[in-house]
């Protein structure tokens, strides 16, 4: 087993060492990798551009930075920028922040109207990772009196436009994530009294469509979407009012729907080729979970392959490797799946409870815990960890990563890691 590395949040003092590091040995190239929604490209959680430690020391972080508040939001990546949602947990104000990949120099801060609202103990005012396009940031948040998105410009913080969409009722609060297809923003309203699915003019703000959905109970879960030789392209999404269900991403117009869940959606969809997996859960445990194959090129119903039975995420959206389909139980236990017939590989406790999501990078699955235990371990048939180490800060989000560059978001602070340099 390899050895704890122990890691405080206030490693500020090693920074100038290595800015150094980096001016000598830049990994970053002029072409810019993006991480523009909530699990990067697609939903998918995988980056396999470069390796990084698997054991996190001192030396492993290019740089830390305060937040302006607090937030389960994700970080997201584009052009060389991070981009951050936090809130001010005294007023709900909420806080837009961009830094610069390379150097965590902060370039600007917006701050949005916000107010206290009832929401679950585990969630935040500010959970909703923002959407990124070539040109602009997308956010949503909402109280009980409105829902809102509202539009920046990535290189100043400009709001180019904002919308009020309505109220939101929901015992939890909010936390859905937009995403961006071609020129629309296309947002999730699953709540707990009217919803639907609406798409917005990316440029504008103007609705382009907008997509009545039946009500039972607020769903978290970010779309994604399907598109193969056969199939597509499909906006998929996970509710417990439908199930898993496509629409027409340019139109909003319902494809199919398999109403198999009878719990709330935290957990995203993802897409593998034509393989789509969900679940649903309730209470901290995920309770169904379905692999569905979606290759009819008439674009009729998928067929169920199988479902996941036991050790099901709630919280954390799983990841697919190389035909592996690894799936993070909140409690704290990994397993490995075949992901076209559902056979158990192997299964792994692990130290801790986990809300974030896990993401393979270089090959290697990375899970950081609530508490801040960053726990690696090998793909592939047989189980092995290859590190664990302790941020000194927890976290509820899932990390970014572009350029190089691995970007952690825990509670009040932002952590970089650089990649191994392969020289």
């Amino acid at each position: 087993m390899a050895t704890m590395g122990k890691v405080s949040r206030h490693s500020q003092n090693c920074i100038a060492t290595v800015f150094c590091l980096l001016i000598s040995a830049p990994l970053v190239s002029d072409a810019h990798e993006s991480w523009p929604r909530f699990r990067g490209p697609n939903g998918s959680g995988v980056y396999t551009t470069h390796e990084f430690p698997v054991i996190f020391s001192a030396n492993s972080f290019l740089w830390t930075a305060g937040l302006a508040g607090i937030g389960h939001s994700s970080p997201v990546i584009a052009n060389g920028r991070v981009f951050t949602a936090s809130a001010n947990q005294e007023t709900g104000e909420q806080v837009l922040e961009a830094w610069d990949l390379l150097s965590g120099t902060k370039l600007w801060s917006r701050c949005l109207p916000g107010h206290i609202s009832p929401k679950h103990e585990f969630n935040s005012f500010a959970s909703s990772t923002p959407a990124l396009d070539g040109e602009r940031l997308y956010y949503a948040w909402a109280v009980p009196e409105s829902l809102r998105m509202v539009a920046l410009s990535q290189g100043d913080g400009a709001v180019v436009w904002q919308v009020d969409l309505g109220p939101f009722a929901s015992q939890h609060g909010f936390g859905a994530s937009p995403i961006v297809f071609k020129d629309l923003v296309i947002l999730p309203n699953e709540q707990d009294q009217e919803s639907s699915v609406v798409a917005l003019d990316a440029a504008t703000g103007k609705i382009r469509w907008k997509t009545p959905r039946r009500t039972q109970k607020t769903a978290y879960s970010t779309p994604c979407l399907l598109e193969t030789d056969r199939v597509g392209p499909q906006l998929i999404l996970s509710s417990w009012s439908h199930g898993i269900a496509s629409l027409d991403p340019q139109s909003g117009e319902p494809l199919w729907e398999l109403n198999l869940f009878h719990n709330r959606t935290v957990a995203s969809p993802i897409v593998v080729d034509d393989i789509i997996v969900a679940s649903s859960g309730e209470g901290g445990i995920g309770r169904e979970m379905f692999v569905v194959r979606c290759s009819d090129a008439s674009r009729g119903k998928p067929e169920v392959m199988y479902e996941v039975k036991s050790n099901i995420p709630y919280v954390p959206t799983p990841v697919v490797y190389e035909g592996k389909l690894y799936l993070l139980y909140d409690k704290g236990v990994m397993s490995c799946v075949e992901l076209t017939s559902g056979e158990l590989v192997w299964r792994q406790r692990l130290p801790g409870e986990y809300f974030s999501s896990p993401v393979i990078l270089g090959g290697k699955i990375y899970c950081i815990s609530r508490s801040g235990t960053v726990v690696v371990m090998a793909t592939g048939d047989r189980f092995h960890l290859l590190g664990r180490s302790e941020l000194g800060e927890g976290t509820h989000s899932t990390p970014a990563v572009a350029d190089g560059i691995l970007v952690i978001r825990a509670f009040r602070n932002l952590f970089a890691v650089r990649a191994i340099d392969p020289s």
